[in-house]
């Protein structure tokens, strides 16, 4: 099953409202996912900048005074943004890895969800409205934004099982349905470079697209040679700072809908999901054909 939403927004003058409508989606697609959800929110990115989000079991205990010892550990200033189980550190970008690396020394049970400029990812084991709720999603604002509704069929019910996947600096994955060559590709990946932190399928592909992309390719291209690598069932809706896109196998039996109107690209496993949207009624509304890239970028 699962479930997935995207909203990518042309007109600035929906940001604020972002987070709003991406929750209304998600709430949508409960029943096709009722274990676990997440979702990545692209906000406003500052020149210099970097943010890492954090997820705690112990969040009270792990976050209290956390920005404080992390200062002291790379002698900068760094601010720490604390959101239920999760936290949002921003730090000056040339110092991200020398962050990440007191991180693991300071407190080596958080676990980093995500880094970029731009993206900050929340996903916790729950029912979706749960989970938006806990991390109020309804008030955050951004240029576009990915939510996945999680049906656990592969692996364990767990946080880091959950969507999205982030494998590169302001790219996530969501997916639903299933890869056969998994292993293979996880262990050629392993080889070149990439690292992983579940068995879950999603995450091999997430980590395919960031080392396409390390090559040079652009996300349409990345997802178009997925075409050829990847086999099984899917869908992908997919995020970078700058792009979304979606892509369906040859066989696309997932379901899969989008909507493009003059101020936003839309995505929903199900129309339901988009029936909410402004100005909906005059939106091209289409589904996905198979093994067909639509990209995104501005």
């Amino acid at each position: 099953m699962c479930g997935i939403v995207g909203l990518f927004l042309k007109d600035k003058a929906l940001e604020a409202d972002l987070g709003a409508l991406t929750a209304g989606m998600l709430a949508t697609m409960c029943e096709r996912g009722p274990d676990s959800a997440g979702f990545a929110v692209y906000g406003a990115a500052k020149d210099g900048k970097a943010k890492i989000t954090l997820q705690s079991p112990n969040p009270d205990a792990d976050f209290d005074g956390l920005a404080k010892k992390v200062e002291k550990a790379v002698d900068s200033s760094v601010k720490l943004d604390v959101r239920a189980t999760h936290a949002v550190l921003s730090c000056k970008a040339s110092e991200a890895d020398a962050v990440r690396a007191a991180l693991g020394e300071i407190v080596p049970s958080v676990r980093v969800m995500g880094t970029g400029n731009a993206i900050e990812i929340y996903k916790e084991v729950g029912y979706p409205t749960d989970v938006a709720k806990r991390f109020d999603l309804k008030r955050m604002s951004g240029t576009h934004a990915i939510g996945h509704t999680r049906m656990a069929t592969e692996s364990a019910v767990t946080t880091l099982g959950a969507h999205p996947f982030s494998t590169g600096p302001d790219q996530c994955l969501v997916h639903n349905g299933s890869l056969s060559n998994h292993n293979n590709l996880r262990r050629s990946l392993i080889h070149d470079g990439m690292s992983f932190e579940t068995d879950n399928d999603s995450e091999v592909a997430a980590a395919y697209l960031t080392w396409r992309m390390k090559q040079g390719l652009d996300l349409g291209q990345a997802l178009e040679k997925s075409l050829e690598d990847l086999d099984g069932f899917f869908t992908f809706v997919v995020g970078t700072k700058t792009g979304f896109g979606v892509v369906r196998d040859p066989i696309a039996c997932k379901p899969a809908v989008l909507a493009e109107t003059d101020d936003y690209v839309a995505f929903g496993s199900e129309y339901r999901a988009l029936a909410g949207l402004p100005g909906i009624d005059n939106a091209k509304v289409w589904e996905p054909e198979p093994a067909t890239v639509y990209f995104w970028e501005r």
